[in-house]
């Protein structure tokens, strides 16, 4: 096992009822006037937020709430949430929905807790962000990990960037998760959130390292194994509490850093997807899985027992296949086939309806790849 550091501190309320305890939990962490931070208007149809709202009007909390977040979330959002919390006089900075939402909301913590300071400015690395303030979570699409991640991002729609922002101040204190929340999710945002689990983790373990780390191995391994099983049940019935379960808790577990312990990650396939999502706006998950099948292909003989240890732990491909490289070439293309299982796009053309040209394609992979 390689060595490796290893902080995670937030507190995670899972299952049933969970969002039931916010008010509560928040006055635990010291919060008085709270943010609420959400989306779209289903938060609201659906009675979410007045719940949320009540359970701190029970606690003798006071509350603002602030919606509009967009997928891919926007910059000028996010400015707008710091100067509404300023004037409110936030503590506490609640965000209810999925990873757009959480990444706003700890924009705006950052925001809030440096008031001289535009937000930009620590994800473009012109300013070090040394201080934040508590942040929570109420989960309601299982997919980019953000409730329990030290990762967050950004999309600049001045300069069509999208950037993400890596600091153990972006972990949540604290996180509620009851599956029950996601039952209502679209089809579409449940493929791309399954995809982007199913991503997290296989950024972290296909790395540049070659060592052994046997448990991160197969902690990750499984994890890929019950997200693609409790997908195919999800797919038919949104409404398995079980599988939309699992799925929730291997989101938040894969991006936590679990399953990088002793490899790192390498997150070159988000970084590509990062500028598709900025410059065509193109669903987060989506934008993955359409490159990552080319991306193994270039990449695989670079540590072929990788990809063929990947193939046999994940599809049970073995000896009996074909030499190394043919189990590795196998593999990829059995995780391609998953991922049009699932209906999402396998290639540029098919995500983007369209072909780029080397330039195009050149000006992307300069942007990805720039410090």
């Amino acid at each position: 096992m390689q060595a490796f550091e290893f902080y995670c501190p937030t507190k995670i309320y899972f299952g049933k009822g969970a969002e039931a305890r916010v008010g509560e939990a928040v006055k635990h962490f010291g919060g008085t006037k709270v943010f609420i931070v959400y989306g779209g208007h289903s938060a609201v149809k659906s009675g979410l937020i007045a719940r949320i709202e009540q359970t701190l009007t029970d606690a003798g909390l006071e509350h603002m709430s602030f919606g509009g977040v967009q997928p891919n979330p926007r910059l000028s959002h996010a400015r707008e949430g710091v100067q509404k919390a300023l004037a409110f006089g936030a503590d506490f900075i609640l965000g209810v929905g999925g990873g757009s939402v959480m990444d706003t909301s700890k924009a705006i913590a950052h925001g809030v807790a440096n008031p001289g300071t535009d937000v930009w400015d620590f994800w473009s690395g012109r300013a070090k962000l040394e201080k934040t303030m508590p942040v929570g979570s109420v989960l309601t699409l299982a997919a980019a990990g953000s409730e329990t991640s030290e990762s967050a991002v950004l999309t600049n729609e001045d300069t069509m960037r999208k950037v993400g922002l890596n600091t153990p101040l972006n972990r949540p204190v604290l996180a509620f998760m009851n599956p029950e929340l996601t039952f209502t999710v679209p089809e579409k945002q449940l493929v791309c959130g399954v995809a982007d689990i199913i991503m997290h983790t296989l950024e972290r373990y296909f790395t540049k390292v070659k060592e052994a780390n046997v448990f991160t191995d197969r902690v990750a391994e499984d994890l890929i194994k019950t997200v693609m099983d409790a997908s195919r049940v999800a797919i038919k019935n949104h409404e398995d509490y079980d599988a939309m379960s699992e799925i929730m808790w291997c989101g938040s577990v894969s991006h936590s850093n679990f399953t990088e312990l002793g490899r790192g990650k390498d997150f070159s396939v988000h970084k590509l997807g990062h500028e598709l999502s900025a410059r065509f706006d193109a669903t987060h998950g989506a934008s993955l899985t359409a490159l990552w099948g080319s991306w193994a292909k270039y990449v695989y003989r670079d540590d072929t027992a990788r990809f063929a240890q990947f193939a046999e732990r994940i599809f049970g491909v073995d000896a009996s296949s074909g030499t190394e490289e043919e189990r590795a070439q196998l593999g990829i293309e059995k995780m391609v086939a998953y991922f049009k299982s699932l209906g999402m796009p396998v290639s540029l053309p098919e995500l983007l309806q369209t072909k780029l040209n080397d330039s195009e394609l050149h000006s992307l992979a300069d942007l990805a790849t720039a410090g």
